[in-house]
């Protein structure tokens, strides 16, 4: 869905006095929103996070950060090939029911992707992905371009109370509902 943009404008009476006015522009703004990880497993805190941006766009468009195979190979144990990852990605999407034209998947070959170039209105992180979020803005800032909306999503619990998480998974203490397996 487009937002209308709203505008402050001044204007200075014969007085002197500067006064704000607003105006809405004739063209809608489509709302852009970030999220990105490695989903090596599509757990239930993945899908809170894509729903959260669903949500926010709107309508809008909502970047899907994917870490790359070279990125991932870097964690101390084995992760999914990208192209399985993005497939998992692209059905649970689908599964949701949004429109291809309301989102792009892309490879992330560092931890920014294109939220250092791009204008987005949000970024939708975990507690664990927070301080990227905040480098990405203090980055933003440092070029002369406006920080992004951090919308910090709380961990998902399993059942055992603790946070749901791919390493979790990985070592099968949990599933990707958070049901424990041990």
């Amino acid at each position: 869905m487009c937002r209308p943009m709203l505008m402050n404008s001044y204007l200075q009476d014969n007085t002197g006095q500067q006064n704000t006015y607003f105006t809405w522009l004739p063209f809608p703004i489509m709302i852009k929103v970030a999220v990105g990880g490695t989903f090596e497993y599509l757990h239930e805190g993945h899908k809170v996070l894509i729903k959260k941006a669903f949500e926010l766009a709107a309508g809008g468009e909502v970047y899907i950060g994917l870490t790359s195979n070279k990125m991932a190979r870097q964690r101390s144990r084995d992760v999914g090939d990208y192209q399985v990852r993005k497939k998992k990605i692209l059905y649970y999407i689908e599964s949701l029911g949004f429109s291809d034209k309301q989102y792009l998947v892309v490879e992330l070959t560092d931890p920014y992707g294109t939220t250092l170039t791009d204008d987005f209105d949000y970024i939708v992180v975990s507690p664990e992905t927070f301080p990227v979020a905040l480098i990405i803005n203090e980055l933003r800032e440092q070029d002369g371009r406006s920080p992004i909306k951090i919308i910090n999503i709380e961990y998902v619990m399993a059942d055992d109370k603790m946070p749901i998480s791919s390493t979790r998974i990985a070592c099968g203490e949990i599933d990707e509902q958070g049901r424990l397996r041990i």
